[in-house]
């Protein structure tokens, strides 16, 4: 039975997902907050792309190397980039760099894999730390009108005459759930007697500056995880999910420098801020002689919703049309794109099991939820530690293991 399941190839994995909107690692910060407030997608790929050879379309060009996405973006990136000290006082100049400075810089988290490799090397490629594996999945693209399109676009999807998709661990977990029963009786045990659940979580105190969290938030977004919000007892009260501050835009960097960690969790909560939140962040930051980062924002938000925004630019002009009573936009997930009603998003309440949840249960609460994780909590609701895919996928795989020396 584990042979059937194991002779699945990567391309069934793709089947129906959507092309990567990709950006050049030659273009700036700016130009990727550009693209992901205008993408139907939290993340965009980063290539390093040749394309001074003339090469066809075939099977072995995939191999030369020409043309490789070397990472992926999402808005945490640029909020966390933001939110660097030197680039507090000046986030318009902080953005004219290359977007090579927000890419994480761990080898690995981002792996090509052809269409017609199997489940299992999938799977062992994303234990060893692969995010995303980037897959074929057109065998020649050679539409005039569609190349037209992509050169008037701040994005592509089209490499070398090929497209490409993500393969997530989500996906992984989704075919796998299709199977469940394959896996027997190991479904049906809870996350406790399996083992599965790691204390080693992100996490900070409620009344903590959010600034203190960066660093946390930068991890577990690598991590595909979250930063638990717990009380001084270890009450879990909820989260700051990079999957949430995915769906705002750039001025929650705004708030992060001067909110608490929990007034934050409230900020990014469905909806958009309160205004009494906004309030205070604008008067926190003129405690803090940060009325410029206020004005930055206010001149990128006029700029990004500009169709013909090709960069960052902050000529005298823009910031003299600025009036004395600068607003801060709300940074809600309403206000990133019209294709809004495209996105899947979520409140900052955490998504919660206990100990003795059966592995299956915590799996399609999970995937219920689009995340990566689930968080383990006490029955006085302290937090004991976190499940993730990666702490799943382990289980499912020795059990495969173990299926294939039977057969």
């Amino acid at each position: 039975m584990a042979v059937s399941l194991l002779t699945h190839e990567v391309s069934d994995l793709c089947l129906g997902k959507p092309a990567l909107r990709s950006l050049s690692i030659s273009t700036t910060v700016a130009d990727a907050l550009a693209a992901l407030k205008t993408s139907e997608d939290n993340f965009i790929s980063v290539w390093d792309c040749d394309h001074s050879a003339k090469i066809g379309f075939s099977e072995e060009n995939r191999d030369l190397g020409n043309c490789r996405c070397v990472g992926k973006l999402c808005m945490v990136d640029v909020i966390c980039y933001l939110c660097k000290e030197e680039n507090l006082l000046s986030p318009s100049d902080a953005l004219k760099a290359p977007v090579s400075t927000i890419l994480p810089k761990i080898p690995g988290l981002v792996i090509h894999l052809e269409p017609s490799s199997s489940l299992l090397e999938a799977i062992d490629l994303i234990l060893q730390g692969a995010q995303n594996l980037v897959v074929p999945i057109s065998t020649k693209q050679s539409n005039f009108a569609r190349r037209k399109q992509n050169q008037k676009s701040s994005t592509t999807t089209v490499h070398n005459g090929w497209e490409f998709c993500w393969l997530t661990q989500e996906d992984v977990m989704r075919f796998l759930l299709s199977s469940i029963g394959l896996f027997s009786p190991i479904p049906a045990l809870s996350i406790d007697t399996l083992g599965i659940i790691s204390s080693d979580v992100l996490a900070i105190d409620y009344f903590s500056p959010a600034s203190a969290a960066v660093g946390a938030i930068t991890s577990s977004l690598t991590q595909q995880t979250s930063v638990a919000i717990v009380d001084s007892d270890g009450i879990l009260i909820g989260e700051i999910s990079p999957f949430t501050l995915a769906c705002c835009d750039e001025t929650v960097a705004a708030a992060i420098t001067a909110l608490s960690a929990g007034d934050l969790m409230a900020y990014i909560d469905c909806g958009g801020p309160p205004e009494d939140l906004v309030r205070v962040v604008k008067a926190r930051l003129k405690e803090k002689n940060l009325e410029r980062m206020l004005e930055d924002f206010t001149i990128l938000s006029s700029l990004v919703t500009d169709p013909s925004f090709p960069s960052i630019s902050s000529s005298s002009d823009e910031e003299s049309a600025l009036s004395p009573t600068t607003t801060l936009a709300r940074a809600g997930r309403y206000t990133r794109s019209s294709s809004y009603s495209a996105r899947m998003v979520r409140r900052a309440e955490a998504i919660v099991c206990h100990p003795k949840s059966s592995l299956v249960a915590v799996l399609i609460q999970a995937i219920a939820h689009r995340v990566n994780y689930v968080w383990v909590i006490e029955d006085d609701c302290s937090l004991l530690g976190i499940v993730t895919f990666s702490n799943m996928l382990k289980v499912f795989r020795e059990h495969l293991e173990t299926m294939l020396l039977e057969d």
